[in-house]
């Protein structure tokens, strides 16, 4: 059992590189593939827009089918479409044609996003401990992995078509041969309710959404919403983060666009720190405390960034950003799981689609407050839904206790 749970654990992180390497393949193509199909930013513009709609449909998608199917079916399944679809906008010849890639690319995106997620809830009960932060911490090694690969490919003179059809083939490969280390189902996840019983979350009883609550208890709903709309105020901050940081230094505090470009850079390596150190500091002292304390953290770091003249004090601030909003993410959607093993599937899905248009909408806000004030002060609005984030943290205490387990299966460590 040991030794299937830990296969299990190392195949979920494979598919959460592989999820961040095929989008961020598409992110270092995009401009290879806005010029060759012929249009502007603002139409690009347009265009993403759709991926994101198919990237939520295919989350809603994803939940309902991995609770009834098995994310053992679904995950691999989802993986092996998502690296199909990835070559489809470097064969688009026309607007239109990009259109439909990016709006079934973004659905396969999205069916492996939350499936994968889903998994890993089932593996985090399993293991009785905090393990989620790790798995989306190597969704950034796949975006690294991503850039180094189109980085080799330009070297070489492979164009982006075929760059994409490389990686999507690989990536085709390794989602089906990764597929039979995964576990069956929530129910094979050896001991879950007794893991979450354990303390999965922390230190503190039912932190971390460890309980089980009745799959359509109204308690257990609003849960699941009040979730949702946090996960949506911390994705819209990191969204707002991932477009405005590097434009924040060069036109505010008027650095030059190579030392700006290391805003984001700073930000994104403190992210990734953070999410390496979370699952520690989450079994040692709750999962309230990694959100309300890091939620905490990335208030005070944005309003640095926001009110300092300076620049060096400015990349203090944005480090400070993504380390405070690192492990936020992951307590979500890990007590969106855990809220109800049977329904993880769905529950996850709804917390990530909300956070996913979150995530969307943060650089469009913050682009149309510009209209009414100066891009440092539209970051106060960030320091606001942090602050609230952080107040609101004593959600994740607030699952019912879980029911006695009829045969307790030890938890490997």
């Amino acid at each position: 059992m040991e030794g299937s749970l830990r296969a299990a654990r190392v195949a979920t992180y494979v598919y959460f590189v592989l999820c961040g390497t095929l989008m961020g393949a598409w992110v270092v193509h995009i401009p290879a593939v806005e010029s060759r199909v012929g249009i502007g930013h603002a139409a690009l513009g347009g265009l993403l827009v759709l991926l994101g709609l198919g990237a939520f449909a295919g989350m809603r998608a994803a939940g309902q089918l991995t609770d009834r199917l098995g994310a053992r079916t679904v995950v691999p399944a989802s993986g092996a479409l998502c690296a199909a679809t990835l070559v489809l906008p470097g064969l688009a010849p026309n607007p239109w044609t990009l259109a439909v890639a990016l709006l079934l690319f973004g659905f396969a995106n999205g069916c492996l996003d939350v499936s994968m997620n889903a998994h890993a809830v089932h593996v985090e009960q399993a293991y009785g401990r905090p393990v989620m932060s790790g798995f989306h911490a190597t969704f950034s090694v796949g975006g690294v992995i991503a850039a180094l690969a189109a980085a080799a490919a330009t070297a070489t003179g492979l164009g982006p078509t075929a760059t994409l059809t490389v990686l999507g083939a690989l990536g085709l490969a390794t989602a089906l041969l990764t597929a039979r280390a995964l576990l069956p189902g929530a129910a094979a996840a050896g001991g879950a309710t007794d893991g979450a019983a354990d303390g999965t979350g922390g230190s503190d009883g039912a932190d971390g959404g460890s309980g089980t609550a009745a799959t359509g208890s109204g308690s257990a709903r609003r849960r699941i919403r009040v979730l949702a709309v946090l996960a949506l105020m911390v994705m819209l901050s990191e969204g707002a983060a991932n477009d405005w940081s590097a434009l924040h230094l060069k036109d505010v505090l008027g650095a030059p666009a190579s030392t700006a470009a290391f805003a984001y850079g700073t930000y994104a390596a403190a992210m990734t720190t953070g999410r390496l150190l979370a699952d520690r500091i989450s079994a040692r002292h709750g999962s309230t405390a990694v959100l309300r304390y890091g939620a905490a953290t990335a208030a005070v770091g944005i309003t640095v960034a926001a009110l300092t003249p300076w620049v060096w004090a400015a990349f203090l601030g944005w480090a400070l950003f993504g380390l405070g909003l690192s492990g936020c993410v992951p307590q979500l959607f890990s007590a969106a799981g855990h809220a109800d093993p049977a329904a993880a599937g769905a529950n996850v899905s709804r917390v990530a689609g909300l956070g996913y248009l979150g995530m969307l909408a943060g650089p469009a806000v913050i682009g149309w407050l510009t209209h009414l004030t100066a891009l440092n002060h539209t970051f106060l609005l960030l320091t606001l839904l942090c602050a609230t984030t952080a107040a609101t943290a004593g959600i994740l205490r607030t699952a019912p206790a879980p029911a006695p387990a009829p045969a307790p299966a030890p938890a490997p460590h």
